[in-house]
């Protein structure tokens, strides 16, 4: 298991919405995404408020590299499903932490039975 710098860490902890970027394929077009993102036991982590519908979600499972906006900088990063339970629990909790007082309809919203299998842990690339 490989995780980013501190430095990193603290970016996408600190930032409420970043940019994924993805592609459903070598050569396919690329495609930005405004995304959430938490940061839970120095593990960064990605949930799809759409559920398994949502494109960037669909295109990370197809192909799993990827690259986050943030701060400024573009960050290369590899997509993991991320399914056990314990894990699951620690992002939603994380995901409460970190947005429910200022967006609580979508904080919900990614708390949805539907939404907690689209869990994705990201990893340097």
């Amino acid at each position: 298991m490989t995780s980013f710098d501190q430095a990193t860490l603290d970016i996408f902890d600190r930032t409420a919405e970043v940019e994924i970027e993805t592609s459903r394929a070598d050569g396919a077009p690329v495609h930005r995404t405004t995304i959430w993102i938490v940061v839970a036991s120095d593990a960064v982590y990605v949930r799809s408020v759409r559920g398994p519908a949502g494109r960037w979600y669909r295109e990370l499972l197809a192909n799993p590299r990827g690259a986050v906006h943030a701060g400024g900088t573009a960050v290369a990063v590899q997509a993991k499903p991320a399914s056990d339970p314990a894990t699951i629990a620690r992002v939603s909790d994380a995901l409460n932490q970190k947005y429910l007082a200022r967006w609580p309809g979508p904080t919900a919203a990614m708390l949805r039975d539907d939404t907690l299998p689209t869990t994705l842990r990201l990893e340097p690339a």
